[in-house]
Order: structure tokens, then C-alpha cells, then sequence
């Protein structure tokens, strides 16, 4: 079993003493819980599409289902995409990519109706 580096100073040095890892570099000292905290946190930050796949900056994603636009009366047709979107992984509202759509100017879609193309 292979140890965790220090999440503090990146030190691979770390090593167990009971419950605690310690790290020598720095004396930071945090449980194996901790470390599977942060590495959850890590995996929640990634941004998948509504099949599944990652998401980066610069993809070209399609949309899945017709989309109404709200304060408008235009709806976002199926299979309509968006190039070169930009993610917003601190969204609050659940909008976390910003995006320009052919015919519609800028718009934030939630990752949850696209798909990548």
C-alpha cells in the first residue's frame, strides 16, 4: 500500500503512526479519512455530460432535449452545439458551462442536457 504525499507541502515521505499520517517535511499530521475526503471532493469537481463522459474547457458538446429559454419565447432545438464552452465548476444555480449557441449568442447549459460531440 502506497502512502498519500502531504496534502500541506506535496512531500512523499509520509508515514504512518497509528491512526495519523505524518509527514517529516512539514509535521503535518491528518487521518487516512481525511484523505479520502479530499480525494472525493476532487472527483465531485469533475464536470460530466448527461452520458457520463468529462467535460473540458474548449469541448464541443450537443444538445440532448429542446430546451425552452427563459424571458423568451424561442426554444434551443435538439442537437444544437455549442463550441468551445467554457466551465463553471462553482456554478450555484447548476448552469456550469457557459457557452455561445449558433442563432441564440451566449447561454449557460447545465451539464445534465448535453452531450459531447
Amino acid at each position: 500500500m502506497s502512502l498519500p504525499n502531504c496534502p500541506k507541502c506535496d512531500a512523499e515521505y509520509t508515514y504512518e503512526d497509528g491512526a495519523l499520517l505524518i509527514c517529516p517535511m512539514c509535521a503535518h499530521e491528518w487521518t487516512a479519512a481525511e484523505t479520502d475526503v479530499a480525494q472525493a471532493e476532487n472527483q465531485d469537481a469533475i464536470i460530466r455530460d448527461a452520458v457520463g463522459n468529462e467535460l473540458q474547457d474548449g469541448d464541443t458538446v450537443t444538445v440532448i432535449k429542446d430546451l425552452k429559454v427563459k424571458g423568451s419565447s424561442t426554444i434551443i432545438k435538439v442537437g444544437t452545439k455549442a463550441k468551445s464552452i467554457r466551465l463553471l465548476p462553482d456554478a450555484t444555480d447548476g448552469h456550469d458551462i457557459d457557452c455561445k449557441l449558433d442563432g441564440y449568442g451566449p447561454m449557460k447549459l447545465k451539464s445534465s442536457v448535453v452531450k459531447k460531440a
